[in-house]
């Protein structure tokens, strides 16, 4: 009786918190909000099916609101021709502030906050990540590669069976680990598999990592946090042979500004494995499982696939004889647009900024205003699923991004040219330097796949997006499939 009386006694005061102490809608702002949850606001309905809320929403609302999100007040901008409201008020809408209080939560890096310099100098070691440098890169993946396929794959002459999902996370984390961070010459795989294990475990808590709850609570991510930034220090680091260039060259900023013993260097570097694997392994997992479940699909980015070989006068033999440049494999028209479309339907990647300052935007529908300290956001998911810029947006067409045999580039909306109609590497300040490396590695290992082996799908059955990590990145499946491969005869 008495404890009843105490939980809504508690529930009374929440409600009273929230519509007393919460920011209510001042003249000019866009619509708010905030749900019947104090605190929380509209998060549940949000993580149930964010698409089809948020459509609600604009239905309710238009193309500009303010949400109440775990504690956060995010005003979202829907229409795709007022995306460069957002993009271009870089001194009163920040992504470096929004990014570094993320790094800082996620990672435990925090000197980013109070050191520009170093936070410059870092940024320009994503040279390292584009022209002859990503072709370096591409050198040492394919002979990574190699190594991988030659030793644990391509002796399977009979069928073989696994879930797509740790096949794919497998294969892109230690491909990209040894690209980015070299090999250790003892006990390589004992060493890569604890890592992606733990790599995985932690990857599994980050949207809670970058919530505002403790990480006291979240179990044991601390520690696996603390053990994989050990793992990632100079001292042991410093033992990989076959070091990159964007690694040396950050690894020599960070020891201008710490000691060289310094943890939070290997905090840095989970950062930069978090930014290179996190969204490479489900864009993996989707490009290959919507390839498994349309044959018209497979058979056209294999006849692809077959005849730049022939054009460049390679062939499937015995051992690992293949070998592509970045502009061959940019060629690959249809296993690009297949790539695409997986990303259209898969990501959730979202363009977010902090307020510095009171400011009001101007569009062309009116003007309005956000507040100091609150959030922007572009929410591309409503972009990509929308049927006026995409015919039946709910379907994998391997050949949309394809128009008269040449990369389609040109879509509409309300008869007018888009500048963005496909986000998922974000926009602006933010977009992701290493979106061609993760496309090359992709491409490379498809390329690989599709040449060396056959695949057929065993659960055949539709997929759906687990919303764990929504808003940040590539969204994981919901379920797994397997699957089952062998060599080619």
């Amino acid at each position: 009786k008495y404890k009843n009386k105490f939980s809504w006694a508690w529930v009374a005061v929440l409600f009273i918190f929230s519509f007393f102490f919460f920011p209510y809608r001042r003249p000019g702002e866009p619509p708010l909000i905030k749900g019947w949850l104090p605190y929380l606001g509209v998060v549940l309905k949000l993580r149930k099916d964010p698409l089809s809320f948020m459509k609600t929403l604009q239905k309710q609302h238009g193309d500009t609101f303010t949400v109440l999100l775990g504690g956060k007040y995010i005003t979202f901008i829907l229409d795709p021709f007022q995306y460069q409201l957002v993009i271009k008020n870089h001194k009163q809408l920040s992504f470096r502030l929004f990014s570094n209080k993320l790094l800082e939560k996620a990672f435990s890096i925090s000197q980013l906050q109070k050191n520009h310099d170093m936070n410059d100098e870092l940024h320009l070691c994503y040279q390292f990540l584009q022209g002859k440098s990503l072709d370096i890169l591409l050198e040492s993946m394919m002979q990574n590669l190699k190594q991988v396929f030659e030793s644990q794959l391509l002796k399977t002459t009979s069928w073989d069976m696994a879930q797509l999902y740790p096949f794919c996370s497998s294969i892109i984390f230690e491909i990209t680990f040894t690209t980015i961070y070299g090999k250790v010459l003892v006990c390589d795989n004992k060493f890569i598999s604890e890592l992606r294990d733990d790599f995985l475990k932690f990857d599994d808590k980050f949207a809670y990592l970058v919530s505002n709850i403790p990480i006291e609570l979240l179990g044991n991510v601390k520690s696996i946090r603390k053990k994989i930034i050990k793992c990632l220090s100079s001292e042991n680091l410093a033992k990989m042979q076959g070091r990159s260039e964007v690694f040396q060259s950050r690894q020599d900023v960070l020891e201008k500004y710490y000691m060289h013993e310094d943890l939070e260097i290997g905090a840095h570097h989970l950062g930069f494995l978090w930014a290179s694997v996190a969204n490479t392994i489900p864009t993996m997992f989707w490009a290959m499982y919507y390839l498994l479940r349309h044959p018209e699909a497979m058979a056209a980015v294999r006849d692809e696939i077959d005849r730049l070989l022939q054009s460049t006068g390679q062939k499937k033999g015995s051992g690992f004889p293949i070998h592509l440049t970045r502009e061959q494999l940019d060629s690959l028209i249809c296993l690009e647009s297949t790539i695409f479309e997986a990303l259209r339907l898969s990501s959730y990647s979202t363009t977010i900024r902090f307020v510095e300052e009171d400011l009001t935007l101007s569009a062309e529908t009116g003007d309005y205003c956000v507040r100091k300290g609150d959030l922007v956001a572009i929410f591309p998911p409503i972009l990509h699923g929308d049927p006026e810029i995409f015919e039946a947006p709910e379907e994998f067409r391997y050949d949309r991004f394809i128009e008269d045999g040449k990369k389609k580039t040109t879509f509409f909306k309300r008869g007018k040219k888009l500048k963005c109609y496909l986000m998922p590497f974000g926009t602006g300040t933010s977009k992701c330097p290493g979106r061609f490396f993760a496309l090359m590695e992709i491409k490379q290992l498809l390329v690989i796949l599709l040449t060396y082996f056959d695949l057929e799908i065993i659960d055949d059955k539709p997929i759906g997006l687990n919303y764990n990590r929504l808003l940040f990145g590539i969204q994981y499946p919901d379920s797994d499939v397997l699957f089952r491969y062998k060599v080619k005869s």
